[in-house]
C-alpha cells in the first residue's frame, strides 16, 4: 500500500535521491548536481563502484565521440540504432526501439561528460559484438592503488573520477545504506498520478547485515534506481528461467550484490517489468563457465588477497589452462558434456542444468564439480591450499575417488554424491584416455588419466552474469507502470532497467545521464519549496 506523505517522518530531504553508486548511479547523481539539484546517493557497500569497479572498464559509447573522430572512425546515432536493433542477432532483435534510440542519441554527450570529469580512455580496439564500427572505449585503471578493488581491472578508472567529481561538487554519498522501500503518495480518483515521495534505507554493516537503524530520505523531485539488477534474487530470476535455482552464484556478488532491491521496491509502487525475451540464457553473457574452487567464480576476475573485500571472497580460485586436465561431473557423479567447450557455450549450460534423475530436485541442474588428480595439479601449476581455494564447501580432497565423493557436502549439494557413480565415471574416463576417443561426449582426444592421489573436487558450477530484463523505462529513463504510463519522479538505469540487451557499463552511464538530466529539468516536485540554489540542505545529517 502506498503511504500518504504524513505517514512518514523524514530524516532528510533532497531534490534527488539516487540508489546505487555503480556507474549509472554515480553519473545520475553527478548530472543532477550539475543541473543544480541537491543530491543524496545511497550505496549498501562500504565503497562505491558497483560491479563496474570489478570490470574491464569497457563502455559502448559511440555515435561520433571525440575519441572516434581522433582515430578516423565515422559514426552516427542512426548507425548505433541500426546496429543495436538488428533483427538477425539475439542481442538486437528484442530490444525496445524507443530505449535504443534514446541511448543512440545520448552516447556522445555521455562520453564527453565522462571525459570532462576525469575519465581517461585507451585507444579504441576492434569493433565488438553488434557494432559495425569500433565504439567500445576502455578506461585506464585508476592511478591510485587505494582506489582499486581488483588489480589489473580498469573499471576503477571509469568510476573513481566520477566519484571524485560528485564529492567535490557536493553530492552526499551515504555508504552502507540499503534501500528497503520506495514511498509514493496515493493518487486521488480523477487526479494525475502523484510523484515519488522518497525512500527508506536501513544501515548495514560490512557484511551487508542490518544494524537496526532505518532512515527515511525525502526526494522532492525524483528517485533514481541504479541497484544493479536481480541476478542474486533466486525467486525473481526464476521468473525468467525456472532452472536458475539457488546453486548458481553471481558475478561480483560478494562486492556488489544484485538482489533485486530496485525492482522489488518499484513493483510495490506500480512499476512493470520489460524485456523478458532478453533474459534467456541463450543470450550473450548470461552464464559463464567461470573459475574453480570458490563461490564467486566468474572467469577473468581474480580477487587479490590484499583486496579490501577479500574477507568476503576467501579465495582467488583456480583457472584451468587446459581442460584436458580434469573432468566435470554433476552432483550425481556423472559427466555430462565435453569439458573443453568455451566459457559461453550455451549447449554446455543447457546440459549442466538438465535434470539429474533425482525427483527431489526437478528444477535446477545442481552443483558442477571439476574432478582431477595430483598430476593435473602439477601440470597446471596450481596451488591447492588457501587462499587459492576455499575449503569451506567449495574445494575437497581425498586419497581415493570414493572418499572424495563422500566428502562433497555443502549447502547446494542437496544429496550426497554416490561414491559408486564417481568411481565408475573416473574408471570409464581412464579407459577412454587409453583409447584416445571420447565415445560419450566427444571431448577431443582425451589426454590424461585421473589416477594419482590425492584427488580433488573444485566447485565449477556456471556463474550468472548480466541481467537484461528489469523495470520498464521509457526514453527519459522514467519507470513505466503496467498501464504504460511513466511513474512521476521514478527513474531507473543499468541492470535494474530492462529492454536493452547490452553488456557492460555503456547503457548504465548513458541512462544515468539521461535520468539525472530529466529528473531535474521536468517539474513534478513533491512540494513547492525550491531548493536553495542547489545548496546542500542545512538540516541534513550525513553519517
Amino acid at each position: 500500500m502506498r503511504q500518504h506523505e504524513d505517514d512518514t517522518i523524514w530524516n532528510a530531504t533532497y531534490d534527488v535521491v539516487v540508489v546505487g553508486a555503480g556507474p549509472g548511479g554515480l553519473l545520475a547523481a553527478l548530472t543532477a548536481r550539475d543541473e543544480g539539484a541537491t543530491v543524496a546517493l545511497l550505496e549498501m557497500n562500504f565503497d562505491i563502484g558497483g560491479r563496474a569497479i570489478l570490470s574491464g572498464g569497457g563502455a559502448y559509447l559511440g555515435g561520433g565521440t571525440s575519441l572516434q573522430r581522433s582515430e578516423g572512425v565515422e559514426d552516427s546515432p542512426e548507425a548505433v540504432f541500426r546496429d543495436w536493433t538488428r533483427h538477425d542477432h539475439r542481442l538486437g532483435r528484442y530490444n525496445d526501439r524507443d530505449v535504443v534510440w534514446a541511448y543512440a542519441n545520448a552516447t556522445v554527450d555521455t562520453f564527453e561528460f565522462l571525459t570532462a570529469n576525469g575519465v581517461k580512455w585507451r585507444p579504441l580496439g576492434a569493433k565488438d559484438r553488434l557494432d559495425s564500427v569500433p565504439r567500445r572505449a576502455f578506461s585506464y585503471e585508476w592511478d591510485d592503488p587505494a582506489g582499486v578493488i581488483v588489480p589489473g581491472r580498469a573499471g576503477s578508472g571509469c568510476v573513481r573520477p566520477i566519484e571524485k567529481a560528485a564529492r567535490d561538487k557536493g553530492v552526499d554519498i551515504l555508504l552502507q545504506h540499503r534501500m528497503t522501500r520506495l514511498h509514493r503518495r496515493e493518487s486521488r480518483p480523477g487526479q494525475a498520478p502523484e510523484p515519488m515521495l522518497g525512500v527508506s534505507a536501513q544501515k548495514v554493516d560490512r557484511n551487508f547485515d542490518p544494524t537496526g537503524e532505518t532512515v527515511n530520505i525525502r526526494a522532492r523531485r525524483a528517485v533514481i534506481l541504479a541497484t544493479g539488477g536481480h541476478s542474486m534474487n533466486v525467486a525473481f530470476r526464476r521468473m525468467f528461467d525456472p532452472r536458475l535455482t539457488e546453486e548458481y552464484q553471481v558475478t561480483g556478488q560478494n562486492w556488489a550484490p544484485k538482489n533485486g532491491d530496485g525492482e522489488v521496491a518499484a513493483l510495490a509502487v506500480g512499476a512493470s517489468l520489460w524485456g523478458f525475451a532478453n533474459q534467456t540464457n541463450e543470450a550473450d553473457g548470461q552464464l559463464s563457465k567461470g573459475i574453480m574452487g570458490l563461490r564467486s567464480n566468474y572467469h577473468g576476475v581474480v580477487y587479490h588477497p590484499d583486496s579490501p573485500h577479500f574477507f568476503r571472497e576467501k579465495a582467488t580460485g583456480l583457472e584451468a589452462k587446459d581442460y584436458q586436465n580434469l573432468i566435470l561431473v554433476r552432483e550425481n557423479g556423472l559427466r555430462f558434456y565435453d569439458e573443453t567447450v568455451g566459457v559461453r557455450e550455451y549447449d554446455y549450460f543447457a546440459a549442466a542444468m538438465a535434470w539429474s534423475g533425482d525427483v527431489t530436485k526437478l528444477n535446477g541442474g545442481g552443483p558442477i564439480w571439476a574432478v582431477f588428480d595430483a598430476d593435473a595439479v602439477e601440470r597446471e601449476g596450481w596451488s591447492v591450499e588457501p587462499p587459492y581455494v576455499d575449503p569451506d564447501g567449495f574445494f575437497f580432497r581425498a586419497d581415493t575417488i570414493e572418499e572424495l565423493a563422500t566428502k562433497i557436502q555443502m549447502e547446494y549439494q542437496w544429496r550426497p554424491m554416490p561414491p559408486e557413480n564417481l568411481k565408475a565415471t573416473v574408471e570409464r574416463y581412464n579407459r577412454l584416455v587409453d583409447r584416445g576417443v571420447d565415445d560419450d561426449f566427444h571431448k577431443p582426444t582425451p589426454a590424461y588419466k585421473i589416477q594419482t592421489p590425492p584427488f580433488y573436487a573444485a566447485w565449477h558450477t556456471p556463474c550468472i552474469h548480466d541481467t537484461y530484463a528489469g523495470l520498464r523505462i521509457n526514453a527519459h529513463a522514467q519507470v513505466v507502470d503496467v498501464a504504460g504510463e511513466p511513474i512521476p519522479g521514478l527513474y531507473a538505469t543499468g541492470d535494474c532497467a530492462g529492454g536493452f540487451a547490452q553488456h557492460g557499463i555503456g547503457r548504465s552511464f548513458t541512462f544515468g545521464r539521461i535520468a539525472g538530466k530529466h529528473a531535474v529539468t521536468q517539474h513534478h516536485a513533491t512540494d513547492d519549496t525550491p531548493s536553495a540554489n542547489g545548496a546542500r540542505p542545512a538540516h541534513v545529517h550525513v553519517s
